[in-house]
């Protein structure tokens, strides 16, 4: 690394927790929030609950939380000396929604993000990571950003957010969906410099074992749960096609190497069957998109455990700065979703994540819920559901040791970790209510923590 980037990267950190800070001090001084006890216990009754598990709701039940953990459920609980009481009035229980293909640091239009440094990116990912705990989801999977400085902030309690499992850069080859160069430069090897985002630690770019090795133990090195590559062309980048195949064979082992002597996976950019493949025979466990698959290659994915992660909101419209070609590239890339999950649907492929994609506009990631409606045309609200919290989570746990919340997430049941919803309505019988997430969400525990509460005796909105 050059002390150019190592100096940038220094500051990205310094100035997000300078964001993170300021932010928090004006949520606590706007909070009605109680200060909690160290360990706080609190009893939730008369809830509906759906488990992330099954297909309907339970009879009316109590949930006692004790610290971060469920320590009981059943239908009438006494209250502990000191707890707080909240009445669901029965209201549908929920886990914590997990979003598995995230980007929370590329919310900036294309322009933008190349023009703006380190502190502009740094106090824009402050609001992305209020936004995304009050859409419901307490946990979320990143795949491609700097985001290691933003988990620290979260976890410190020093800004609202979910817990993030980062990627950290995405790593492709040169002219790959990572090389974020415009057209003109030249690369650091031909006296050029490096994109704007790679400087921020956004994307990186390796050619040849030896980078690919390098790259790759870097993120681990700076608390990568799992690690991203790309294998294929995509729709956002200017300078490969989508039917490109990007890294050799070679390549893409020695991420995977890399990855599992950290014990933990590679998950790969890609859309074609000739990437995909390649990808999975190479030991790839998760693809990332891949809705340009046939019968064949998923019926492979199937037989070999392999994970995909589609996702269906961001390809409803044309992410804001797209030019002509990369608008092409997006029409093309969702042409292929119907036939996909048909397919998913025909062979029993259930290894299905739910994820959003989400990049470049503010408006429509915190829209991204639409993304539970939009499934609906292959799936019961209950299997999105599913795939939102119970699904996602054994996603997750594929990080092994590296893991950064180890407990049980995405299931509510006796010993798992309390990320919780409660939501005014039945999502298992109209799943569109969570659109409407500040009026339809009524209250969110992340990790026993009370973030949003509208229905309790002291009110608690964090601005969610």
């Amino acid at each position: 690394m050059n002390n150019s980037l190592r100096r940038t990267i220094y500051r990205l950190a310094l100035t997000c927790a300078l964001a993170a800070s300021g932010a928090a001090t004006t949520a606590a001084a706007q909070s009605t929030q109680p200060s909690a006890p160290a360990k706080p216990v609190t009893l939730i009754t008369n809830a509906r609950i759906f488990d992330g598990r099954s297909d309907a709701l339970t009879a009316p039940m109590s949930v006692l939380v004790d610290g971060n953990v469920i320590a009981r459920i059943a239908p009438r609980i006494d209250a502990p000396a000191g707890a707080t009481v909240i009445d669901a009035g029965g209201r549908t229980m929920t886990p914590g929604f997990i979003d598995a293909h995230y980007h929370m640091t590329l919310q900036l239009s294309p322009l933008l993000a190349i023009g703006s440094d380190e502190y502009y990116h740094a106090f824009n990912a402050v609001p992305m990571a209020r936004s995304t705990l009050a859409r419901g989801f307490t946990t979320v999977r990143d795949v491609s950003g700097n985001t290691f400085s933003l988990k620290r902030a979260i976890d410190r309690g020093l800004i609202v957010g979910p817990r993030i499992y980062p990627s950290g850069p995405m790593i492709s080859q040169t002219s790959g969906h990572a090389d974020a160069r415009m057209a003109s430069e030249r690369s650091p090897a031909q006296g050029g410099r490096y994109s704007p985002l790679m400087e921020l630690g956004y994307n990186a770019v390796a050619d040849g074992v030896p980078e690919v090795l390098k790259a790759t133990r870097e993120n681990l090195r700076r608390g990568a749960s799992q690690i991203k590559i790309a294998v294929g062309g995509g729709t956002g980048s200017e300078s490969d096609p989508l039917d490109v195949s990007e890294f050799t064979s070679e390549e893409i082992r020695a991420a995977v190497q890399a990855a599992g002597d950290w014990n933990t996976y590679v998950t790969a950019h890609v859309y074609t069957i000739n990437g995909i493949r390649r990808a999975i025979d190479n030991g790839v466990k998760c693809i990332e998109h891949g809705q340009l698959m046939d019968e064949a290659t998923m019926r492979l994915m199937k037989d070999k455990g392999i994970w995909w992660s589609p996702q269906v909101s961001i390809f409803t419209f044309i992410p804001k700065g797209y030019t002509a070609d990369q608008k092409r590239k997006h029409e093309q890339a969702f042409s292929g979703l119907d036939a996909a999950f048909r397919t998913a649907k025909k062979i029993g492929f259930d290894r299905i994540a739910f994820g959003t994609d989400i990049v470049t506009d503010p408006d429509a990631f915190n829209a991204a819920n639409e993304e539970f409606v939009h499934r609906l045309k292959w799936f019961t609200p209950a299997e999105i559901l599913r795939q939102a919290t119970y699904t996602n989570a054994q996603l997750l746990a594929m990080s092994g040791p590296r893991n950064p919340f180890p407990g049980k997430l995405g299931v509510i049941a006796e010993g798992a970790i309390a990320d919780l919803l409660l939501i005014n309505g039945n999502p298992l019988q109209d799943i569109s209510i969570l659109i409407d997430y500040r009026k339809n969400i009524a209250l969110i525990m992340k990790d026993g923590v009370i973030y949003k509460d509208l229905i309790g005796d002291n009110e608690v909105n964090l601005g969610l």
